[in-house]
């Protein structure tokens, strides 16, 4: 009984000693999707890394394929994404045909062509320059 105390003591002791970089980060990045085409079945989309309240400008650098081709996305639960027809998120008042220029969508999946917009239902198919995510 002695012997099997002083076990059990001993693999403790071990186990507590072991070194705390064998524990791996389960965190996962929280990415919006946007595609160019339908989100199911997938065409041209794209999982964007996002950094909350920073502006994703598809005007330049690698994601200027996407500028003015966002045609559906999906946003990740806890988050809000504004979709701006500007460059830069910037807000305009209104845009293309006087609809407004940005569109704010919550967590779900949006075919853009009927996203909902500060003056109800628009057709924001095509427009987006940038986009903003944020958590609720």
């Amino acid at each position: 009984m002695f012997f099997k105390s002083l076990l059990a003591i001993t693999f403790v002791a071990v186990a507590s000693a072991a070194p705390s970089n064998m524990e791996r980060s389960t965190a996962a990045t929280t990415t919006v999707t946007v595609c160019t085409g339908a989100l199911n079945p997938p065409a041209g989309c794209v999982a964007i890394p996002l950094v909350s309240g920073s502006c994703i400008d598809l005007s330049q650098g690698g994601l200027n394929f996407l500028n003015k081709e966002i045609s559906s996305a999906s946003v990740p639960g806890g988050f809000i994404c504004t979709f701006f027809e500007n460059a830069g998120c910037i807000a305009s008042g209104t845009g293309n045909s006087n609809q407004n220029s940005e569109v704010v969508l919550t967590q779900g999946s949006w075919n853009l062509a009927a996203a909902p917009g500060l003056s109800g239902t628009e057709n924001f198919n095509d427009l987006t320059s940038s986009i903003t995510c944020s958590p609720l």
